[in-house]
């Protein structure tokens, strides 16, 4: 019985992304991941049942500010990439259309989805929403366009701090969490569930969505950090 290697995440600049071969199915790819993780943030709003961590950041953020969720998504994603300077983490095209594309999926997918009624249809909402974050992002990230905002900020923080990836990774979202309750964020078991299963279950669809691609030049490869969040 043969066994198949996993194909490699490799951290590439954009231009080595650009260089690395099969662009007609990983810019299809890279899209269309970026814009189901914007309905599944839309899916998990209606379910009503909680947020991930970000986006309770995020929903108690645009409780003081007269801007829609999916504007606070793009507007935290450039908040990220500030701290990606003295992290001397380099963006990819992928960090790029992801702080843009994820937020206007997420407003334009909210215009047309009606909140969730009963508690049957919520939770199918919060289910489904945990699930086709992590097929999105299982799509994105093995398009090898580079890290998310959110990802790049985690990584950059355990190169420099020497740190564990889990470490960093709950500190990041223990604060977040705190902050967006602090301003009336969303809370609740849709969040718990999200930060249970949304690195199980992207592990497991990511193989099978890697593309594998051919380095232009020698590049150092390995798992791009944190499970698919933005």
């Amino acid at each position: 019985m043969s066994i198949t290697t996993p194909r490699p995440l490799i951290d590439l600049g954009p231009l080595a992304q650009l260089r690395a071969g099969r662009l007609a199915r990983r810019v299809p790819q890279l899209i269309i991941g970026l814009v189901l993780y914007g309905v599944s943030l839309a899916m998990m709003v209606r379910g009503a049942l909680g947020l991930a961590p970000w986006d309770v950041l995020h929903s108690g953020f645009i409780r003081h500010v007269p801007i829609t969720l999916g504007q606070a998504v793009v507007l935290f994603s450039f908040v990220a990439l500030i701290f990606w300077i003295p992290l001397k983490e380099k963006p990819g095209i992928g960090t790029i259309a992801n702080a843009f594309i994820v937020g206007l999926s997420a407003d334009a997918t909210m215009a047309v989805l009606e909140p969730g009624e009963g508690m049957l249809t919520r939770i199918a909402l919060t289910i489904g929403g945990i699930a086709l974050c992590a097929f999105a992002g299982a799509l994105y990230i093995g398009a090898q366009f580079g890290r998310g905002p959110r990802d790049g900020l985690m990584t950059g923080l355990v190169r420099r701090t020497g740190l564990s990836l889990r470490l960093v990774r709950t500190g990041l979202e223990v604060l977040v969490v705190v902050l967006g309750l602090a301003m009336g964020g969303v809370l609740g078991v849709g969040t718990v569930l999200f930060a249970l299963l949304i690195g199980p279950l992207t592990q497991l669809m990511l193989p099978r969505f890697t593309v594998e691609v051919t380095p232009p030049t020698a590049s150092a490869s390995g798992p791009v950090g944190g499970d698919a969040r933005r």
